[in-house]
């Protein structure tokens, strides 16, 4: 059975992200930089995902460039080991979760998106 996750609007869950950004002093910017990195949208492309209310499997299976360097992102979200995770969408979601962890964390962004551009 699919995870309940799988079919939630990521629309619906991008605020949580940007308000646990803002509620350590980074912006919504940053969030935005850091989707972008992990997914290859562009920001138009970003906000037509986010109007379109699409589903995390569909906003993943549509991402025009997943980051190769994604691979590089470990440790620990919601109490599970990232490499451990097997299901690959899973493992997309853990994946931003724990790079919007960092950058809640204060994470200076060079670090966060893997020394790769912003």
């Amino acid at each position: 059975m699919a995870h309940r996750i799988y079919t939630t609007s990521f629309a619906s869950v991008y605020p949580s992200y940007v308000a646990k950004a803002e509620r350590k002093g980074r912006t919504k910017d940053e969030v935005d930089t850091i989707i972008r990195w992990l997914t290859g949208y562009d920001e138009a492309g970003l906000e037509r995902q986010l109007e379109a209310e699409v589903d995390f499997n569909t906003f993943f299976a549509s991402a025009p460039d997943m980051n190769e360097d994604r691979a590089l992102i470990k440790g620990v979200v919601c109490g599970v080991r990232i490499e451990n995770v097997e299901e690959p969408l899973m493992r997309e979601i853990r994946y931003l979760d724990k790079l919007v962890d960092e950058l809640a964390k204060g994470k200076a962004m060079a670090k966060i998106l893997r020394g790769g551009e912003q």
